[in-house]
């Protein structure tokens, strides 16, 4: 595929992913949201679904949607480095206009919730213990988790295809969540954060810079590490 039809792929289908995760996050947990209090499992299968949805829309380009993957599958040798730049700026692009239509649908919820860290982490995600060390550590195992059983997916005799991958993310976030929120994507952390920072939202707050690099470096190691072992295994 050409520098334009992988952007525009992975633009679309990292948009519609952070359209629909942002917005699972903003349905449990802005004020009077009809789906207020619908707790961490509500969120971990929109999450998932809003992944079925974005591998769907991007299924051309190989719906990498996540710079951890299109990192892994390139340590793998299953994606081209110099494709590696088309990928990675469709999916900051999409996962930052996802954020913005998210904030659009939910405009009149985030001008009454008052607490800013709710308001953030629609956008981004965040520690609940705050150790930068041991929540890298939390990113890797998990994003190395989503790489390597996503390359595993290709050995195996049943193909499920995007519901596959949905799943999977469903469960990672069911099992590894906790301490991080589970980033596991580079872009769906760093787009949306961008967003929160320039959008004009009333009692925002911090945008968390501080955090900011381990829900970056975190996946990105673990993909790498993932697509590396998948490679000597499979």
């Amino acid at each position: 595929m050409s520098f334009g039809e992988i952007f525009l792929n992975e633009f679309l289908g990292t948009g519609m992913l952070l359209l629909l995760g942002c917005g699972v996050v903003a349905t449990a947990i802005l004020d009077r949201s009809k789906g207020l209090g619908g707790g961490w499992l509500l969120i971990n299968f929109g999450w998932g679904l809003g992944v079925f949805a974005g591998v769907y829309v991007a299924f051309e380009s190989g719906a990498h949607i996540n710079p951890a993957v299109t990192f892994g599958l390139a340590a793998n040798g299953t994606t081209d480095w110099s494709d590696v730049p088309a990928y990675i700026l469709g999916q900051m692009a999409g996962a930052i206009v996802g954020a913005v239509l998210c904030w659009l649908a939910f405009k009149e919820h985030f001008d009454i919730e008052e607490d800013p860290s709710k308001k953030l982490a629609v956008f981004s995600t965040g520690p609940q213990i705050r150790t930068y060390s041991w929540n890298l550590v939390t990113e890797i195992i998990a994003t190395f988790v989503l790489v390597f059983v996503v390359l595993s997916f290709g050995n195996s005799p049943v193909d499920i295809g995007p519901l596959a991958v949905a799943l999977l993310v469903v469960g990672i976030g069911a099992s590894l969540g906790g301490p991080t929120g589970y980033a596991i994507n580079p872009a769906r952390d760093l787009g949306p954060r961008i967003a929160h920072a320039f959008l004009p939202i009333r009692g925002k707050g911090s945008s968390d810079w501080g955090y900011s690099w381990v829900p970056v470096a975190g996946p990105l190691i673990g993909g790498v590490l993932g697509g590396l072992l998948a490679r000597a295994v499979y």
